[in-house]
C-alpha cells in the first residue's frame, strides 16, 4: 500500500500526525489518546498497516 494512501485514511478517522522522529513519522489518535509510527517509505506492507490502525485503535483499511 502507498504510504499517501495509509495517511490520508488515518487523517479521514481523526488521527494526526504528532511530530517527526529520525527514521518514523510519530501519529496519534487524540480521542483514545494511543499512537503509532510511521515508516517514511513510499510502500508500506500491508500488514505493517494494519498493525498501524490497530494501534491507534481504528478499524484496519480495507
Amino acid at each position: 500500500m502507498k504510504r499517501n494512501e495509509l495517511l490520508k485514511y488515518l487523517r479521514s478517522k481523526g488521527c494526526g500526525l504528532l511530530r517527526e522522529g529520525g527514521k518514523h513519522s510519530w501519529w496519534h489518535n487524540p480521542k483514545l489518546k494511543k499512537r503509532s509510527a510511521i515508516p517514511r517509505h513510499s510502500e508500506i506492507k500491508d500488514i505493517l498497516a494494519k498493525k498501524i490502525c490497530n494501534d491507534l485503535g481504528i478499524e484496519p483499511l480495507k
